[in-house]
C-alpha cells in the first residue's frame, strides 16, 4: 500500500530528496521502456524486410517488368491528334483529354481516324 506523504510538514531538504529519488526512478523505467520499443522497432522492421525479400510469383514478375504477364495484346493507334501526331488512341480504355476537347468542340470523331496510308509510329513522312 502507498504511504501518503505530507509534503507540507517536510522541509525543504527531504522534499528534494524525495524529487531526486523520483528522478531516478522515473530514468531507470523510461530507460527500460525505451529499450523494450526499440527491441519491437527492430523486430517489425526484419519482419517488414522479410516480407519485402520474398515477393510473390506474380510480383517478382511484375517487378522485373516482365510483359508476357499482360491481359491484352498491344493494339495499335486507330486515332491522331492532328495539332500533335504524336498523341494517338488505341480506342480502348478512357478517351483522351486532347479528343475530348475536340468532340465537345464540334469536331466528328472520324475526323481523327488513322488512314491506312498513314504511318503506325507517329511520324509523319512527305509524298
Amino acid at each position: 500500500m502507498v504511504k501518503k506523504l505530507n509534503l507540507d510538514a517536510m522541509s525543504v531538504g527531504e522534499i528534494w530528496q524525495l524529487h531526486q529519488m523520483v528522478i531516478e526512478v522515473l530514468a531507470t523505467r523510461l530507460t527500460a521502456e525505451k529499450h523494450e520499443l526499440d527491441k519491437r522497432l527492430a523486430q517489425l522492421r526484419r519482419e517488414q524486410q522479410q516480407s519485402l525479400a520474398l515477393p510473390s510469383e506474380g510480383a517478382s514478375r511484375w517487378l522485373a517488368g516482365d510483359q508476357d504477364s499482360r491481359k491484352h495484346a498491344k493494339v495499335p493507334p486507330k486515332y491522331r491528334n492532328p495539332n500533335e501526331p504524336s498523341e494517338t488512341w488505341s480506342g480502348r480504355g478512357k478517351r483522351p483529354r486532347w479528343l475530348t476537347q475536340a468532340l465537345l468542340a464540334g469536331q466528328k470523331i472520324e475526323d481523327f481516324v488513322i488512314s491506312a496510308s498513314e504511318p503506325q509510329d507517329g511520324t509523319l513522312h512527305e509524298a
